[in-house]
């Protein structure tokens, strides 16, 4: 039977989800962090979606943002340090049916996974990634990260850091065949559930950056944004997001922004004074790395134990015929 009539048996009756389909257990962040109000926006999108469960992915590294498929009932795998991107690779090129997200922390990302970020964004692969940022090691105990502010005195630099924060913005737009770029922040719930949305129904590597609010470690980072409306810079167009008429109430400072322009992507990326919020770039025509090598090609049960039995042969120990024991040494 083929993979189109298995899919439309599946589909006999209309299927629907609930919020309560995506949430598994209790998350363990703290009070007021960040983290929750990004699974609150990603659970609504499956909800919205109407995402199979068994059909879905996420997939993580390590840190606080790390332990977010363990809060979702679908399927999930929890990597190492900075890996999540290339074992999401993995699953995309096996199963490129599958809806495949990631979520990973401004460490776990911009260091120790900083070249599977780079390579992640020039393969454009189908995945949509949230970069989880509070510009610290939160999971850790309050170690500087690569965005971490000039000056920021941490466990790790208790003279205040040396160097300039790392923009994730303006690194993504700097990678060949960078295809969607964004921002959001975790306190303007509306504008986060739209950018995640608009993210996951582009086809290509959707690069997010979330400004991330960590209460234990840096508890006022953000306040002077969060507490002056005209300090965040809400990109509209639209070929991007639009905002409410009560959201445009309290968020005055807008620029209508066309994301096809790159140029002007990059100058909002560097901004420093405002905080850019929406789209920053799509281009939908950058072909997609598990497009051009036919990926997900169906395998008969007879290649599959093949290359299973090869892989089992490596770390085999063959016992010595009993034959061969029985005979004298010399």
């Amino acid at each position: 039977m083929s993979v189109a009539a298995t899919e439309c048996l599946l589909r006999m009756y209309d299927e629907h989800y609930e919020l309560e389909d995506y949430q598994s257990g209790v998350p363990r962040w703290c009070t007021g962090c960040g983290d929750n109000a990004i699974l609150a926006a990603v659970q609504r999108l499956c909800r919205d979606e109407d995402l199979r469960p068994e059909k879905t992915v996420f997939v993580s590294g390590i840190g606080c943002s790390s332990r977010f498929p363990h809060y979702m009932k679908t399927y999930g795998f929890h990597g190492i340090h900075g890996r999540a991107l290339p074992v999401a690779e993995g699953v995309k090129m096996a199963r490129p049916d599958l809806n495949v997200f990631v979520n990973t922390g401004d460490g776990d990302c911009c260091s120790i996974g900083a070249a599977h970020w780079i390579h992640a964004v020039r393969y454009n692969m189908n995945l949509t990634v949230m970069l989880h940022d509070n510009q610290i090691y939160g999971l850790t105990k309050m170690q500087a990260s690569p965005t971490s502010p000039r000056g920021l005195k941490s466990n790790t630099t208790p003279r205040g850091t040396y160097l300039d924060a790392l923009q994730p913005l303006t690194v993504t737009l700097g990678v060949q065949n960078v295809s969607f770029v964004a921002q959001a922040v975790d306190w303007i719930p509306e504008l986060l559930y739209e950018i995640i949305a608009a993210a996951f129904r582009h086809k290509g590597f959707s690069f997010v950056r979330i400004l991330q609010r960590c209460p234990e470690w840096l508890p006022h980072l953000y306040e002077p944004w969060v507490k002056d409306p005209q300090k965040m810079l809400i990109l509209t167009h639209e070929r991007g997001i639009r905002i409410s008429s009560s959201l445009a109430k309290v968020y005055k400072n807008q620029e209508s922004h066309d994301p096809s322009n790159l140029n002007r992507a990059r100058e909002i990326a560097s901004l420093v004074h405002e905080v850019p919020v929406g789209i920053l770039y799509l281009n939908p025509d950058i072909p997609c790395y598990e497009d051009l090598r036919n990926a997900g090609q169906l395998r008969s049960s007879w290649l599959i134990k093949r290359g299973l039995e090869a892989e089992f042969d490596k770390f085999t120990v063959w016992p010595q015929r009993t034959e061969e024991r029985a005979q004298p040494r010399d």
